[in-house]
Order: C-alpha cells, then sequence, then structure tokens
C-alpha cells in the first residue's frame, strides 16, 4: 500500500495547472514581434479579436488581452475550417 501512496504522489506532484501558452503564426497581430503602434485609449485588460485567412482553406480567430504596459497577449487561438462542410 505504502508503494500506492508513493505512486499517487509522484503522479500528482508531476501536475501542472499553468495553460501552455499560445505562440504567434503567420497572420497573426504579434507575428514577429509586437505592433509599432499602442493601444492607447483600450482599457488594460480589455480584450480584442482578430481573425485571419490561412491560406489553406482555414480561417484563424484569435483573442487578445492589452498588457498593464500597453503590449498584446495572444490568450486563445481557434481555427476553423473556411469552406462549410458538402451536404
Amino acid at each position: 500500500m505504502n508503494k500506492l501512496a508513493l505512486l499517487c504522489a509522484l503522479a500528482l506532484a508531476s501536475c501542472t495547472t499553468a495553460s501552455p501558452t499560445v505562440e504567434p503564426i503567420p497572420g497573426s497581430i504579434t507575428y514577429g514581434g509586437q505592433p509599432r503602434t499602442k493601444l492607447t485609449k483600450s482599457p488594460i485588460g480589455s480584450t480584442l479579436s482578430h481573425d485571419f485567412s490561412m491560406g489553406d482553406g482555414r480561417r484563424a480567430y484569435e483573442t487578445y488581452r492589452i498588457a498593464p504596459d500597453r503590449s498584446l497577449i495572444l490568450l486563445n487561438r481557434v481555427i476553423m475550417s473556411d469552406v462549410p462542410p458538402d451536404r
């Protein structure tokens, strides 16, 4: 029974609650670095959406948050087909 408790403890110790970061891809606002202009009128902490065609029949939908230094943090990306399925 002690071995089982030790294995459970080791398994739980390897768990993490941190979510993986979303990396920019070509077409993302922050791909290649932060934009030169800052969003000065938008409140810090507010979010904005950005969508673009990936050029291969898919569309990317991204969500960004405005950080206290006015940089953009990429929070989420969803990639969907640009073409509706055949019926």
